[in-house]
C-alpha cells in the first residue's frame, strides 16, 4: 500500500455503518482512494470501540480504553460524531449525503426513515446519490424487520451445519467459522455492488437503492455446498477438515505436529505418491482417480496417515513443495505474520497517529492488515489511521461551510 495514485480518490462516501459489515465496505472503499467520512455518536461511536479485549495498548505496553476490534475496518475514513436524533444533526447528514456520490447504512429496516434519511427522502435531494443498506434479513419478506448478527446468520444459513467435527467423534458438534465470515463477505459484496453502481451512474445520471442482506450472503457463500444440496438434494454434513469432494484434502498428523494437504487432481496425487515411496497407490483402481479415492477414503486416509506420521512437518514441506503437490503447516495466527511470504507480500501495515492524539493516549501507530487489492497502476492508498473518536468532526463541518462559532453551538447542544 503507498501514497500514490489511487483508484477512487473522485468518490466521496458517507459511512453511517457500525460494527462489521458495513464498515468493513467503507474501508475497501477507503483503501481505493475514496474519501470515505464515518458518523458515530457522540461520546459513545460505534460499538466497536467498546469489544474488547483485546485493547489497544500504549508506549508503555499498557491496555488503554480503546478496542482493537475498531481498527482492523476503520482505517483511511475521516471520522466525525453526529447525534442523529437532534433535528440539526439530521440536518447535517442532509447536507452531507447532498455532496456524496456514496451513502452506507447498516439500522434496521425503515430506522433512518424516523430521521428523513431514508433513500426516498436522500434521493429528492441528490437524485446520484448510490445508497446502500445493509440489514440482517433485506428490506422485505417475514424477517425484514428482525436484527440480524453474523453468528445468527451463520446458524441459520447451513454454515455451521458443515463445519465443524461429526457428532460421532469427540469435539463434534455445529461450529461457527472463526472470523464473522458473514459480514466480512457482505462488506465486500456491498463494495462490488456500489462500483457496479457508480458504473451505471455513468451511463444514467442517476443512483440507485442497494438492499444487502447477510442471510442472502450467507447463503450465497455455500457455494459448492449449497449447489451438490439443490442439484442432488442430498443435505451435507460436518466432516471436520475432510472434503466432501477431494481426497486427499485434509490434516494430517506428521512427526512433530500436522501439516495440511490439498491434493486436487490426480497428477498431484501420484507425485506424492512418488514422493512418498508408495508409487503402487496411484496405480491401485481404489486409488487412481479422485471420485475412487472419494468412495474409498475410509482405506486411504489411514494408509496416508501412517506415511504421514514418518516425517516433520517441515521434511514434508521440503519434500512436495518443488513437486507441486499443494503442502504446508497449520499455524497460528502469530506464526501466519511470521511465514516468509506474508512478509513479502508486505501484508502488515503500520500507520501513524496525529502527533496531538498520540500525546493525548499515548497510542503511537496502529497496524492492520494490508489490503489484498493489488491493482498494479493505481494501488490501494494509505492515507490515515483509524480515527479517534470526532477526530475530523471540526475539518469536515468546516467544509461544508460551517464557521467556529455555529460548531461550539453544535457542540454546546450535544449535536456533535
Amino acid at each position: 500500500m503507498t501514497t500514490s495514485t489511487a483508484a477512487l480518490p473522485h468518490l466521496k462516501v458517507l459511512d453511517l455503518s457500525r460494527v462489521l459489515a458495513g464498515p468493513w465496505c467503507g474501508q475497501i472503499l477507503a483503501d481505493l482512494g475514496a474519501d470515505v467520512i464515518k458518523v458515530e455518536r457522540p461520546g459513545a461511536g460505534d460499538d466497536t470501540r467498546h469489544w474488547g479485549p483485546p485493547f489497544l495498548q500504549d508506549e508503555q505496553g499498557h491496555d488503554t480504553e480503546q478496542a482493537a476490534y475498531f481498527t482492523c475496518a476503520n482505517r483511511n475514513k475521516r471520522g466525525i460524531t453526529v447525534d442523529m436524533a437532534k433535528p440539526e444533526g439530521q440536518a447535517l447528514i442532509r447536507q452531507l449525503a447532498a455532496q456524496s456520490d456514496v451513502l452506507v447504512e447498516n439500522f434496521k429496516v425503515g430506522g433512518l426513515a424516523h430521521y428523513g434519511l431514508d433513500y426516498e427522502s436522500l434521493k429528492a435531494i441528490n437524485p446520484r446519490l448510490i445508497y446502500c443498506s445493509i440489514t440482517g434479513f433485506g428490506q422485505d419478506g417475514p424477517y425484514a424487520e428482525r436484527a440480524g448478527y453474523d453468528l445468527m446468520i451463520q446458524a441459520m444459513s447451513g454454515m455451521m451445519s458443515i463445519t465443524g467435527r461429526p457428532d460421532e467423534v469427540p469435539g463434534g458438534g455445529p461450529q461457527r467459522v472463526g472470523v464473522a465470515l458473514t459480514d466480512l463477505f457482505t462488506g465486500v459484496y456491498a463494495a462490488t455492488a456500489i462500483l457496479a453502481a457508480v458504473e451505471v451512474r455513468h451511463r444514467t445520471g442517476q443512483g440507485q437503492h442497494i438492499d444487502m442482506s447477510l442471510l442472502d450472503v450467507g447463503m450465497a457463500i455455500l457455494a459448492n455446498q449449497a449447489g451438490g444440496f439443490l442439484n442432488t438434494g442430498k443435505v451435507p454434513v460436518r466432516q471436520g477438515n475432510s472434503h466432501p469432494s477431494l481426497v486427499p484434502y485434509q490434516d494430517f498428523p506428521t512427526k512433530d505436529g500436522a501439516m495440511l494437504l490439498a491434493i486436487g487432481n490426480d497428477g498431484q496425487f501420484a507425485r506424492f505418491c512418488e514422493a512418498a515411496g508408495r508409487p503402487e497407490w496411484s496405480a491401485d483402481p481404489r486409488y487412481s482417480a479422485n471420485t475412487q479415492r472419494v468412495m474409498h477414503r475410509d482405506t486411504l486416509v489411514p494408509l496416508l496417515t501412517e506415511v504421514t506420521r514418518t516425517r516433520t512437518t517441515a521434511e514434508w514441506i521440503a519434500l512436495l513443495e518443488h513437486r507441486a503437490v499443494p503442502c504446508g503447516p497449520i499455524n497460528d495466527v502469530g506464526q501466519a505474520f511470521e511465514d516468509a511470504q506474508v512478509k513479502a507480500r508486505q501484508l502488515v501495515v503500520t500507520q501513524a497517529r496525529e502527533p496531538g492524539l498520540a500525546a493525548q493516549d499515548h497510542i503511537a501507530s496502529i497496524a492492520s492488515v494490508a489490503s489484498p487489492l493489488r491493482l498494479k497502476d493505481t494501488p490501494p492508498v494509505l492515507h490515515r489511521a483509524p480515527p479517534a473518536l470526532g477526530q475530523h468532526t471540526d475539518e469536515v463541518l468546516t467544509e461544508l461551510g460551517l464557521d467556529a462559532a455555529q460548531r461550539a453551538a453544535l457542540r454546546q447542544a450535544g449535536v456533535i
